[in-house]
C-alpha cells in the first residue's frame, strides 16, 4: 500500500481540521449568552439571554431588539401576588401587530432545563406557539410557570442581571381596576414605564 508524503498529508490532515472547525463554529456564530440593556423611564435594567439552552426563545429577542422594535415600547403590566412582594411585570410590543415579527415555536422548561425563579425572563403567550415581542420578568419563584406533564408552562429565555430594584420598583406602581382579560383584571398599569432603548452589551 502507497502511503501519501509527509508534507502532503499533513496539508490534508490540516484542511481537514479547519474544515472541521468552520462547520462546527460558523463565521458569526451566536455566544452562548448574551446581555441586553433596557433603558427605561424608572432606570435601567440588564438580562443575560441564554441562547444554549433556549436558542429558539432567546434568538426570537434579540431578533426584537437588533431591530430596534422595542424602542419606545413600555412596561405596561403588573401582575402582584397579594402583599407577598412577588409577582411578575411585563412589557414589549404590547400585541401591536405592526412591530411584530412571525410567532415562535415554544420551548418550555422540560425541554430547555430554565425555571422561572426570582429575575427570569420569560416569553408572554396566548397559545403554545404563539409568542411575538411581549416578555415578561418574574419577582420572587413562580414554579406554576413551569411546565409539568400536560401544562406546557411558559418559556423561559434568560435573567436580570442588573435592575432589580427597578423591576420591583415597576411591580409596585398603580394599576387601573379593569384588564383586558379575566386573568389580567387589575394588572393594567396607570402610568406606563417606557422602554426608551434595547441594545445588545458586551
Amino acid at each position: 500500500m502507497r502511503y501519501p508524503e509527509p508534507m502532503k498529508f499533513l496539508r490534508t490532515f490540516l484542511l481537514a481540521l479547519a474544515t472541521l472547525a468552520f462547520q462546527a463554529a460558523p463565521a458569526g456564530a451566536e455566544p452562548p449568552t448574551q446581555r441586553v440593556r433596557l433603558e427605561t423611564s424608572a432606570g435601567p435594567i440588564v438580562i443575560e439571554v441564554d441562547l444554549k439552552h433556549a436558542p429558539i426563545t432567546a434568538g426570537n429577542f434579540l431578533r426584537y431588539v437588533d431591530a430596534g422594535r422595542f424602542d419606545g415600547t413600555t412596561f405596561y403590566r403588573a401582575a402582584r401576588a397579594g402583599n407577598t412582594g412577588r409577582g411578575l411585570i411585563q412589557g414589549g410590543i404590547d400585541h401591536k401587530l405592526t412591530k411584530a415579527f412571525n410567532p415562535i415555536p415554544h420551548e418550555p422548561t422540560t425541554r430547555t432545563g430554565l425555571r422561572h425563579i426570582d429575575g427570569t425572563v420569560s416569553m408572554a403567550r396566548n397559545a403554545p406557539g404563539s409568542a411575538m415581542g411581549d416578555f415578561f420578568i418574574t419577582i420572587g419563584p413562580a414554579p406554576r410557570l413551569d411546565a409539568a406533564g400536560q401544562y406546557p408552562g411558559y418559556a423561559a429565555f434568560g435573567h436580570v442581571v442588573s435592575g432589580m430594584a427597578v423591576v420591583r420598583k415597576i411591580l409596585a406602581m398603580k394599576t387601573y381596576p379593569g384588564g383586558y382579560s379575566r386573568a389580567t383584571m387589575g394588572q393594567s398599569i396607570i402610568d406606563r414605564v417606557r422602554i426608551i432603548s434595547a441594545r445588545r452589551v458586551k
